[in-house]
């Protein structure tokens, strides 16, 4: 009998479970550093950026905004944006996510600069992030 040495960090970055009673079954949790990194493209393959960081709700446990970085060279200059989670979809093919937008709908899309973050509870700001992509985020208290 072959014993399967538990490999998790291949399991993270393949989203394929190995072993245990739902072997294979698709995608539907990941690690917040197997996340982070990511690149992230539109249906077209035009790359977008990369995941920065996440923004979790305390109150929900869900991770309601990505963070991405776009138009940065080797980490200078570029932009960052607060994305509804919802708006990515997992290609497990190319190990990326997908956004369904082209680069100028992200470019006009509500951004903020590396060294000035928004307040995370700025209501003002992540209202007009839900407004601009059309999704509903649950509010902050």
């Amino acid at each position: 009998m072959a014993i399967q040495k538990e490999n998790y960090e291949i399991d993270n970055s393949t989203g394929i479970n190995h072993e245990g009673a739902d072997v294979n079954i698709p995608v539907q949790r990941l690690t917040a550093t197997s996340i982070i990194g990511d690149e992230i493209e539109n249906l077209q393959g035009d790359r977008l950026g990369k995941i920065d960081n996440l923004m979790i709700n305390l109150n929900t446990g869900a991770v309601d905004y990505v963070v991405i970085e776009s138009g940065s060279f080797m980490g200078v200059g570029g932009k960052l944006f607060a994305i509804p989670f919802s708006e990515l979809k997992l290609n497990t093919d190319k190990k990326i996510f997908v956004l369904n937008r082209d680069r100028q709908y992200l470019k006009n899309a509500p951004g903020f600069d590396k060294n000035h973050w928004p307040d995370t509870n700025e209501h003002d700001y992540f209202g007009k992030v839900n407004l601009y992509y059309g999704s509903y985020v649950p509010p902050f208290p």
